[in-house]
């Protein structure tokens, strides 16, 4: 069964959760993520304007580029979330489905994916 995870971006950014209903909940914690990546566009505004222009930077979450390597490359479904926040996009993430993005500065394509053996061992 698929889970798709999704939050307009008129929502307001949730107040008050405690740990448990922020990263234990159906939506893995995606929706803290794309929530602070809100909050850092509105005081690191270069680095929004780099996702806006399809650049993939380095975040919180594995998933940024700073060069092209020649492996495959793979990222968390956290770090597209605060992506799509720092770009000012609505909330868009199928749990079940991995997403190719390529960075537009470096060329590197990024696979965005729930299966964590995927990135857990993967150099930077």
């Amino acid at each position: 069964m698929s889970y798709h995870v999704y939050r307009s971006i008129i929502e307001p950014n949730r107040v008050g959760l405690g740990w448990d209903e922020t990263w234990k909940g159906t939506d893995k914690g995606l929706i803290a993520c794309w929530e602070r990546g809100r909050e850092k566009a509105l005081v690191e505004t270069e680095l929004a304007d780099c996702a806006r222009r399809g650049e993939l930077p380095v975040l919180a979450w594995k998933g940024g580029v700073v060069r092209e390597i020649k492996t495959k490359k793979y990222g968390t479904l956290k770090y597209l979330a605060q992506w799509q926040g720092l770009r000012g996009d609505n909330l868009d993430i199928h749990l079940d489905k991995e997403v190719k993005l390529v960075c537009s500065k470096t060329g590197m394509p990024v696979i965005f994916t729930a299966d964590e053996t995927k990135y857990v061992e993967e150099e930077l």
